[in-house]
């Protein structure tokens, strides 16, 4: 699978999992920040998407400092998840 490929099939990950209504892939840039003034992603957001990312790309999201860095932006997924492959 290419990056653009992967990058993609996160977005549309995220806006399924999340529920995020009205927005599309063409929303999210790959560097957006998830949380804060980015896509202002919660805590609970978070939670949903590591299950959502470990269910579709069978990986283990680790619940610490590292973690959180995984979810800073649709770029950082993305080399997580092709790391892990």
């Amino acid at each position: 699978m290419s990056d653009a490929s992967l990058k993609s099939e996160i977005k549309r990950l995220l806006i399924e999992s999340l529920d995020l209504r009205g927005k599309s892939e063409a929303d999210i840039a790959d560097d957006l920040p998830l949380f804060g003034a980015g896509l202002k992603l919660d805590s609970l957001d978070a939670l949903q998407l590591a299950v959502a990312l470990e269910e579709r790309y069978g990986l283990e999201i680790p619940d610490d400092e590292g973690g959180r860095s995984i979810f800073a932006s649709v770029n950082t997924i993305a080399a997580y998840v092709s790391t892990k492959r």
